[in-house]
C-alpha cells in the first residue's frame, strides 16, 4: 500500500525534503481550476517533488457549467502539460476534480446527474488521446449519485470517502482523510491501489 497526499497553493510552500524523508510515496498536485487559472505553486511543487523522485499525478478543479467551458478547461490543462514537457513525467496521470465544494455548480443550477455526467464526459473526451492516465476525482456521493460511471466507460476513479474502506470497487486512488499529518504538514491523505 502506498500513501500519498494531495496539495495545492492552499497548503503553502511545502517542506519537500521533510516529506520525502518521512516516506511520502506519491503526490497529487493541483494544476489549476476553472477557466485558465494555474495554481500559483504548481511549478514549484512539481519541481520540488521531481527533485526528490516522488511520483506525481495532477488534478484540475472544474468550474465548468457548459460543455464549451468543460472543453476549454481540459484544453488548458492539456496545454500546460504539453508545453512544460510534463506528459511523460506524471505516472499517476491527470484527474478531473469534479465536485462542488464551494457550491458554484449548485448556485448556477447545474445539479442533475445528466448535467454532471455530461460535463465529465466532455472533459474526459477532450483529453482522451493523451499518453498519460486520466480519470475522475469526486466524493463517493458524487461517484455513486451524480456521475454515471458506466455511461462513461467506467474510467479510473479517485474516490474521496473518509471512512474505514473505499466502497468504489474499481477505485485507483482513495482519499481516506483530510487530516493526514506527515512531516508536520496536515493535508488530504491518499492510498494508491
Amino acid at each position: 500500500m502506498k500513501i500519498g497526499m494531495d496539495f495545492s497553493e492552499h497548503n503553502g510552500h511545502l517542506p519537500w525534503d521533510r516529506l520525502a524523508a518521512a516516506g511520502l510515496d506519491f503526490a497529487l498536485l493541483r494544476l489549476g481550476w476553472g477557466k485558465g487559472h494555474l495554481d500559483t505553486l504548481f511549478f514549484e511543487n512539481v519541481n520540488e517533488a521531481w527533485a526528490r523522485h516522488i511520483p506525481l499525478g495532477l488534478y484540475y478543479y472544474s468550474y465548468a457549467l457548459t460543455p464549451l467551458e468543460a472543453r476549454e478547461e481540459a484544453a488548458f490543462a492539456f496545454y500546460i502539460i504539453q508545453d512544460s514537457g510534463l506528459g511523460n513525467k506524471i505516472p499517476l496521470g491527470l484527474w478531473l476534480d469534479m465536485e462542488d465544494a464551494d457550491g458554484w455548480k449548485q448556485k448556477h443550477g447545474v445539479q442533475s446527474p445528466e448535467e454532471i455526467t455530461g460535463l465529465t464526459k466532455v472533459w474526459l473526451e477532450e483529453i482522451k488521446d493523451t499518453p498519460y492516465p486520466r480519470g475522475i476525482y469526486a466524493s463517493f456521493d458524487w461517484l455513486t449519485r451524480l456521475i454515471d460511471l458506466p455511461s462513461l466507460g467506467n474510467p479510473p476513479t479517485w474516490c474521496a470517502q473518509w471512512a474505514r474502506k473505499c466502497d468504489i470497487p474499481r477505485a485507483k486512488i482513495w482519499q481516506f482523510t483530510d487530516r493526514l499529518t506527515l512531516a508536520g504538514i496536515e493535508a488530504d491523505g491518499d492510498i494508491l491501489f
